[in-house]
């Protein structure tokens, strides 16, 4: 199914200014086409689209992706009262009784949190067996050579759409929105 985002803007790259009116078709997995909404609109009409008011990026990438997995328990909101809201590192994480099980939690918590932020690559190595499995299942995955990709034809549409104030509206991966602001 194709997918038509249309934004106020979209940074192929990560530097540089957002090319306004333009958007990005989405074909499954990758970017079908990059150009100014009216024309890709026009040639292809059927297009579901999405509208979001703020700038389409490549996403953020993340090179800490295992410190804030491996080495920090992300509470379940079940544990607020006791626990707090922010994740735990040092004497803190070392307090818990920090099973396989709860590691793998934790670290899906934890990617829900990197994907809010607009997150689209991280890098590991992932160590430990349960937050390896969440993170591949997560649709995240280290940029190849190391270095976030720039939004291409033919690429991977993978990407966020930031509003103003640098919040994150919406995160895609392999043509799938796996996050979206309320």
């Amino acid at each position: 199914m194709l997918t038509l985002h249309r934004v106020r803007g979209v940074r192929p790259g990560h530097d540089g200014e957002p090319i306004a009116g333009y958007a990005v078709l989405v074909d499954g997995a990758r970017i079908a086409a990059l150009g100014p909404y009216e024309e890709l609109s026009a040639a292809y009409g059927s297009a579901r689209v999405r509208e979001w008011d703020g700038v389409l990026t490549p996403g953020r990438y993340e090179p800490g992706g295992a410190a804030l997995l491996e080495a920090a328990y992300h509470p379940d909101p079940r544990e607020a009262d006791e626990l707090g809201g922010e994740p735990l590192t040092g004497a803190a994480l070392a307090a818990l009784d920090m099973t396989e099980t709860r590691w793998g939690a934790s670290a899906r918590r934890g990617l829900q949190r990197l994907l809010a932020a607009g997150t689209t690559s991280l890098t590991g190595p992932f160590t430990r067996p349960a937050v390896r499995t969440a993170v591949q299942r997560s649709g995240l995955a280290e940029p190849p050579g190391g270095r976030p990709r720039a939004l291409t034809v033919g690429g991977a549409a993978d990407f966020a759409v930031f509003a103003e104030d640098g919040s994150a509206l919406a995160t895609v991966l392999a043509g799938r929105l796996v996050y979206r602001r309320r």
